[in-house]
């Protein structure tokens, strides 16, 4: 993504319509990307995209150059379309995890004959709450403790669903792994 020049921003805060426009079509496409990584048919992620650029041209004052404005936008665009599957009936209720041991989270290692997009075709097999996490973790880059707060779950809620879809993806790429090696 490309690095908004901050005077476009201070525009931008002041209303400036032709600069909200410009940042726009700089980040349109690659937030399009994102909300289409949540939600299931192109209408509705552009529909997400479009209202989370006005929440973000409506909130503007509270964007502080701390962090990329990209992975600001981002994350209200995720937000958003987290906003339209908890519409569609989604809830994550917090899972008793007192018997479940967490293994190391950062073994995501994929035999390097399977493709990004099998990875990518496993993921959309996973059931809804583990998909959510797994994309935020795995494809965004969140921590448990940025996932707890964006869907609102405890954190070992986030760490469960996170372990149950990578056991679940092993299990569904382990026959593309056994298929490569024969």
């Amino acid at each position: 993504m490309h690095q908004i020049d901050t005077k476009l921003i201070k525009l931008c805060k002041k209303g400036n319509e032709v600069a909200q426009m410009q940042v726009y079509d700089c980040y349109a496409q690659a937030m399009f990307t994102i909300a289409c990584r949540y939600l299931n048919n192109d209408e509705d992620a552009k529909d997400a995209m479009q209202e989370g650029f006005l929440k973000a041209f409506r909130n503007i004052e509270q964007y502080h150059p701390k962090a990329t404005f990209g992975a600001w936008l981002k994350r209200i665009i995720i937000n958003q379309c987290l906003d339209v599957l908890k519409k569609n009936q989604l809830q994550f209720d917090a899972i008793e995890v007192s018997e479940l041991r967490i293994t190391n989270e950062d073994d995501w290692q994929f035999d390097s004959s399977i493709s990004k997009q099998e990875i990518l075709n496993a993921i959309k097999q996973l059931n809804e709450k583990h998909k959510i996490v797994v994309k935020l973790y795995l494809l965004e880059g969140y921590d448990h403790e940025e996932i707890s707060e964006i869907l609102e779950i405890p954190i070992k809620t986030s760490r469960t669903h996170l372990r149950r879809g990578k056991l679940k993806l092993q299990e569904l790429l382990k026959h593309k792994y056994n298929e490569a090696r024969y």
